[in-house]
């Protein structure tokens, strides 16, 4: 394992997570580079378990020692988070843009210096016919992301990810020192 690499896994390891997240490392998906490590994370919901259908995500580290031109680098994040979104909200215009920016204002917050910040957001709406006419109309809102960590400290982008996959799924942010009396988002109907 190159050194570089092995330094920005271990600080990704160490990186603290929110309470009402849990995060997992996951097998990495193949393809991305010569060497990869990945996490998962999930909202948990008022049973105090993980629930995916609140807010999940998840965040790859790449390492490539061609460092591929579009990267600028030998390392590359890769980040995905998907949370429910209220039906009413879904046509608005600029969701998507608000999604955006909660990933860059989270990035800069914790000073995750970072290149080459690239993504889409995406609103789905669905509503269900048949079998699934029951669970009425639905949306989600997800977030696909990379950019090129500059340091091998990778604890403010496990911060900034962890952030963004909450801030999906509703949760107020957290704040030092400050203890919120419902942190728990009870799920949408």
């Amino acid at each position: 394992m190159p050194p570089s690499f092995a330094a920005a896994v271990g600080s990704l390891r160490r990186a603290p997570a929110r309470d009402d997240l849990t995060v997992t490392e996951i097998a990495a998906p193949s393809g991305l580079g010569s060497h990869a490590v990945a996490l998962a994370g999930d909202v948990v919901g008022a049973s105090g378990r993980p629930d995916a259908t609140l807010g999940t995500g998840r965040l790859v580290l790449a390492w490539d020692a061609d460092e591929p031109e579009a990267w600028g680098g030998p390392m590359r994040l890769v980040a995905f988070a998907r949370a429910p979104l209220e039906t009413d909200l879904a046509p608005d215009p600029f969701v998507a843009d608000v999604a955006w920016s909660w990933l860059v204002d989270a990035l800069a917050a914790r000073g995750a210096a970072h290149d080459a910040l690239s993504g889409t957001a995406t609103k789905v709406l669905s509503t269900g016919y048949g079998e699934l006419a029951d669970q009425g109309d639905g949306a989600l809102l997800e977030l696909r992301a990379s950019w090129s960590p500059t340091t091998t400290d990778l604890a403010p982008h496990v911060e900034a990810w962890s952030a963004l996959v909450c801030t999906l799924a509703g949760l107020p942010p957290t704040v030092e020192g400050v203890t919120l009396l419902h942190s728990r988002r009870v799920g949408r109907a």
